[in-house]
């Protein structure tokens, strides 16, 4: 996979675009890695856009209901009941994930700052 493909699959998730995901997905991007430059996974990001269909169809390929993307601090439960898709929101419950409490969403990113600026 080069990173290329990730990213252009990261930008087609997000600007739901389903023809262009399939095809990385047929391709092997993983869908669970987080670049470096991001920091976002696509399940998230995509649903923080509110792309309902492009969530279910990660979900549906492999995409990890449980993974936490580091730039927003937000597990995909977390996002869908931000961004309000509550289809995404009830599909994640009905498979026993629960989001933490609201105080536990700090971005790892903010703790990175922090260490750089002490």
């Amino acid at each position: 996979m080069s990173a290329g493909d990730w990213k252009e699959l990261f930008s087609a998730a997000c600007a739901g675009n389903l023809p262009l995901v399939r095809y990385h997905v047929r391709m092997g991007v993983d869908l669970n890695h987080v670049h470096p430059e991001f920091l976002s996974t696509p399940l998230v990001a995509c649903l923080l856009e509110g792309q309902e269909a492009v969530a279910h169809y990660l979900l549906d390929h492999g995409a990890r209901p449980d993974l936490l993307s580091e730039l927003e601090g937000l597990t995909p439960l977390q996002a869908a009941r931000q961004a309000g898709v509550p289809s995404v929101e009830q599909r994640l419950l009905a498979l026993g994930l629960s989001a933490p409490p609201a105080s536990a969403r700090v971005p790892r990113w903010t703790r990175w700052l922090e260490r750089l600026i002490a």
